[in-house]
């Protein structure tokens, strides 16, 4: 017995599939598009990616990372004392779709909000002068925190580093000008000028005595209560620190890189060039952290990039800023013993430990 024969298609019938699938076909076709295009449209973010290592005990394009007064005492070193860096999107950059979903599913690529990095619409040239700003202020504080480490006296004046334009301050006080006395009281440092203007209330009037190009001279200011805060008075002004320096020193580093996470770094290969014996014991060493003139090291940011960095440059110990120890033991250690480091002092006496013995107990984030 024959198969039955199927009825035949009319036209009309072969014209609807005809039209079904050319619909199936645009529509895949339109789906295709429309994911190519999502994912070459910019989105608000930034990626942070490992950057190079700079050996502070090395050179830098041809020259000395470090070069001292010709009446200074230095020693030789060994080993490798690194300061690691993050590549991160310009301001002016743009990131796409695509590449931040890539970056996502990297272990050593971060994904940030835009306004994380570049707040209130930073442009590449304000984001270029605060990081050359930080730097300079870092050069500072690392000089100041290796010499005292080492044991030299470097004696320390509060100094004015900005002006609040309608501030305060604006047309009384300059950038630069030292401060002496707050209150009629010595101030040493900038928390002690703090102190005194925060021990007065808003509206009142202080008297600060400065001295600006040699020349001394009181300024009475009227405080203005903080936007934040109405309770706490502002004089409208940044304060820093100004360092007398004991002998000459000079940081070669340049502009190529910006901000204050190199100056534990920069610390520690001062230290070392002016003390008897390497630091390192030859080992190749990495690491992070702003360091204050008292060496105390604060946290930064990029701390697993920075690691990666590190690793890729053959360190085997990395010295973690203590703040930043769980961020850094989340995920892949790279082989590398990560110190936990508060000042200056931890990182010397780690290092010196290692030095002897690479397999000894020091206080890591593990």
């Amino acid at each position: 017995m024959s198969d039955p024969t199927p009825p035949a298609r009319s036209d009309g019938d072969v014209s609807r599939l005809s039209r079904g699938y050319v619909a199936i076909i645009v529509a895949a076709v339109s789906f295709v598009a429309l994911t190519c295009v999502a994912f070459l449209v910019p989105v608000p973010y930034v990626t942070m990616r490992p950057g190079p290592a700079f050996d502070t005990l090395g050179e830098i394009d041809g020259s000395p990372m470090f070069t001292f007064g010709e009446d200074v005492q230095t020693y030789d070193t060994e080993g490798v004392l690194d300061f690691t860096t993050v590549s991160v999107t310009r301001a002016n950059g743009r990131v796409f779709l695509a590449d931040a979903v890539g970056a996502y599913f990297s272990r050593d690529v971060a994904v940030v909000p835009r306004d994380v990095v570049y707040p209130d619409g930073e442009s590449a040239d304000e984001s270029r002068e605060q990081g050359a700003a930080q730097l300079t202020s870092s050069k500072d504080s690392s000089r100041a925190a290796g010499l005292r480490a080492a044991g030299f006296e470097v004696p320390e004046t509060p100094q004015v580093v900005d002006v609040v334009e309608d501030g305060a301050s604006a047309d009384l006080l300059e950038p630069e000008d030292l401060i002496l006395t707050a209150e009629g009281e010595d101030v040493q440092t900038s928390t002690d000028v703090v102190d005194a203007i925060g021990a007065v209330t808003p509206g009142d009037e202080v008297t600060l005595r400065i001295s600006r190009d040699g020349e001394e001279r009181s300024v009475d200011l009227t405080t203005q209560p903080s936007p934040d805060d109405p309770e706490r008075p502002l004089i409208g002004i940044t304060i820093g620190t100004a360092y007398d320096f004991p002998v000459e020193i000079e940081n070669n580093l340049g502009d190529q890189v910006g901000g204050p996470s190199a100056g534990s770094m920069f610390a520690l290969a001062i230290y070392d060039r002016l003390t008897p014996g390497p630091l390192t014991g030859g080992l190749t060493v990495a690491g992070t952290g702003e360091v204050a003139g008292d060496g105390t090291v604060g946290q930064i940011g990029g701390i697993r990039q920075k690691m990666a960095g590190a690793a890729a440059d053959g360190a085997t110990v990395f010295l973690v800023p203590a703040e930043n120890c769980a961020e850094a033991s989340r995920g892949d250690d790279h082989d590398m013993t990560l110190v936990s480091v508060e000042d200056l002092d931890d990182a010397i006496e780690a290092l010196e430990t290692l030095a002897d013995d690479p397999e000894a107990t020091v206080p890591t984030c593990r």
